[in-house]
Protein backbone atom coordinates (compact mmCIF):
# COMPACT_ATOMS: atom_id res chain seq x y z
CA UNK A 1 0.00 0.00 0.00
CA UNK A 2 1.26 3.47 -0.89
CA UNK A 3 2.55 5.40 2.12
CA UNK A 4 2.69 9.20 2.20
CA UNK A 5 5.13 10.66 4.72
CA UNK A 6 4.60 14.38 5.25
CA UNK A 7 6.96 16.96 6.73
CA UNK A 8 4.22 18.91 8.53
CA UNK A 9 6.10 22.03 9.58
CA UNK A 10 7.61 22.33 6.11
CA UNK A 11 4.14 22.11 4.55
CA UNK A 12 2.68 24.67 6.98
CA UNK A 13 5.37 27.09 5.82
CA UNK A 14 4.14 26.78 2.23
CA UNK A 15 0.49 27.65 2.96
CA UNK A 16 0.14 31.36 3.73
CA UNK A 17 -2.89 31.26 6.04
CA UNK A 18 -1.39 28.35 8.02
CA UNK A 19 1.94 30.16 8.29
CA UNK A 20 0.10 33.22 9.64
CA UNK A 21 -1.95 31.05 11.99
CA UNK A 22 1.21 29.38 13.28
CA UNK A 23 2.47 32.77 14.48
CA UNK A 24 -0.64 32.99 16.68
CA UNK A 25 -1.27 29.33 17.49
CA UNK A 26 1.13 26.52 16.68
CA UNK A 27 -1.49 23.99 17.75
CA UNK A 28 -4.15 25.66 15.60
CA UNK A 29 -2.01 25.50 12.46
CA UNK A 30 -1.18 21.83 13.13
CA UNK A 31 -4.87 20.99 13.59
CA UNK A 32 -5.97 22.84 10.46
CA UNK A 33 -3.25 21.14 8.37
CA UNK A 34 -4.15 17.72 9.79
CA UNK A 35 -7.82 18.20 8.89
CA UNK A 36 -6.97 19.42 5.37
CA UNK A 37 -4.65 16.47 4.74
CA UNK A 38 -7.12 14.01 6.27
CA UNK A 39 -9.87 15.27 3.98
CA UNK A 40 -7.55 15.10 0.94
CA UNK A 41 -6.80 11.41 1.49
CA UNK A 42 -10.26 10.34 2.66
CA UNK A 43 -11.54 7.42 0.61
CA UNK A 44 -8.10 6.63 -0.84
CA UNK A 45 -6.38 3.36 -0.03
CA UNK A 46 -3.13 4.80 1.28
CA UNK A 47 -1.30 5.18 4.58
CA UNK A 48 -0.49 8.73 5.66
CA UNK A 49 1.98 9.79 8.33
CA UNK A 50 2.11 13.46 9.29
CA UNK A 51 5.25 14.49 11.18
CA UNK A 52 5.72 17.61 13.29
CA UNK A 53 8.74 19.02 15.08
CA UNK A 54 8.61 19.15 18.86
CA UNK A 55 6.20 17.74 21.39
CA UNK A 56 2.49 16.97 21.18
CA UNK A 57 0.25 19.63 22.71
CA UNK A 58 -3.35 18.41 22.41
CA UNK A 59 -4.22 15.21 20.55
CA UNK A 60 -5.48 15.78 17.02
CA UNK A 61 -8.10 13.22 16.03
CA UNK A 62 -8.35 12.35 12.36
CA UNK A 63 -9.71 9.32 10.55
CA UNK A 64 -6.88 8.69 8.09
CA UNK A 65 -3.64 10.08 9.55
CA UNK A 66 -1.03 8.83 11.93
CA UNK A 67 0.52 11.89 13.55
CA UNK A 68 4.03 11.74 14.99
CA UNK A 69 5.98 14.34 16.94
CA UNK A 70 9.77 14.41 16.86
CA UNK A 71 10.07 15.38 20.56
CA UNK A 72 13.76 16.04 21.34
CA UNK A 73 15.06 15.35 17.83
CA UNK A 74 14.18 16.95 14.51
CA UNK A 75 11.28 15.88 12.33
CA UNK A 76 13.85 15.25 9.58
CA UNK A 77 15.55 12.61 11.73
CA UNK A 78 12.18 11.04 12.51
CA UNK A 79 11.22 10.96 8.82
CA UNK A 80 14.55 9.42 7.82
CA UNK A 81 14.00 6.71 10.42
CA UNK A 82 10.50 6.04 9.06
CA UNK A 83 11.90 5.68 5.53
CA UNK A 84 14.69 3.36 6.71
CA UNK A 85 12.23 1.15 8.58
CA UNK A 86 9.85 0.74 5.62
CA UNK A 87 10.10 -2.71 4.03
CA UNK A 88 9.51 -1.36 0.52
CA UNK A 89 10.59 2.30 0.31
CA UNK A 90 9.45 2.47 -3.33
CA UNK A 91 5.90 2.66 -1.96
CA UNK A 92 6.74 5.85 -0.04
CA UNK A 93 5.96 9.33 -1.29
CA UNK A 94 7.69 12.01 0.77
CA UNK A 95 6.08 15.44 0.86
CA UNK A 96 8.76 17.98 1.77
CA UNK A 97 10.80 20.79 0.26
CA UNK A 98 13.76 20.16 2.54
CA UNK A 99 16.54 19.43 0.02
CA UNK A 100 18.58 17.23 2.37
CA UNK A 101 15.54 15.15 3.29
CA UNK A 102 14.36 14.93 -0.33
CA UNK A 103 17.79 13.74 -1.48
CA UNK A 104 17.82 11.07 1.24
CA UNK A 105 14.38 9.89 0.11
CA UNK A 106 15.44 9.76 -3.55
CA UNK A 107 18.54 7.70 -2.68
CA UNK A 108 16.19 5.29 -0.88
CA UNK A 109 14.06 5.13 -4.08
CA UNK A 110 11.10 7.06 -2.67
CA UNK A 111 9.00 9.45 -4.72
CA UNK A 112 9.24 13.09 -3.64
CA UNK A 113 6.56 15.76 -3.98
CA UNK A 114 7.57 19.32 -3.12
CA UNK A 115 5.57 20.87 -0.30
CA UNK A 116 4.64 23.88 -2.41
CA UNK A 117 3.15 21.60 -5.10
CA UNK A 118 1.13 19.63 -2.56
CA UNK A 119 0.11 22.89 -0.84
CA UNK A 120 -1.29 24.18 -4.14
CA UNK A 121 -3.31 20.98 -4.48
CA UNK A 122 -4.69 21.27 -0.92
CA UNK A 123 -5.59 24.94 -1.17
CA UNK A 124 -7.19 24.49 -4.61
CA UNK A 125 -9.43 21.78 -3.15
CA UNK A 126 -10.57 24.22 -0.44
CA UNK A 127 -11.25 26.94 -3.02
CA UNK A 128 -13.20 24.50 -5.21
CA UNK A 129 -15.25 23.38 -2.21
CA UNK A 130 -16.11 26.97 -1.25
CA UNK A 131 -17.15 27.73 -4.84
CA UNK A 132 -19.35 24.64 -4.90
CA UNK A 133 -21.03 25.73 -1.66
CA UNK A 134 -21.72 29.16 -3.15
CA UNK A 135 -23.19 27.63 -6.31
CA UNK A 136 -25.35 25.18 -4.39
CA UNK A 137 -27.16 27.98 -2.58
CA UNK A 138 -29.84 29.15 -4.97
CA UNK A 139 -31.39 32.61 -5.22
CA UNK A 140 -34.52 31.43 -3.41
CA UNK A 141 -32.40 30.21 -0.50
CA UNK A 142 -30.54 33.54 -0.33
CA UNK A 143 -33.83 35.48 -0.37
CA UNK A 144 -35.20 33.27 2.39
CA UNK A 145 -32.07 33.72 4.51
CA UNK A 146 -32.23 37.51 4.20
CA UNK A 147 -36.00 37.72 4.59
CA UNK A 148 -36.68 39.04 1.09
Amino acid sequence: MKHYIIDGNNLIGKIKFLRNLQNKSGQGSREKLAFMVDKHFLGKKVRVTLNFDGFMDLAINTSKLRIHYSEKRTADELIKQQIEMEKNPRLITLISSDSNLAEFARVCRCEVILSEDFARELTQENIDEEEEKKRSIGNDEIKRLFGL
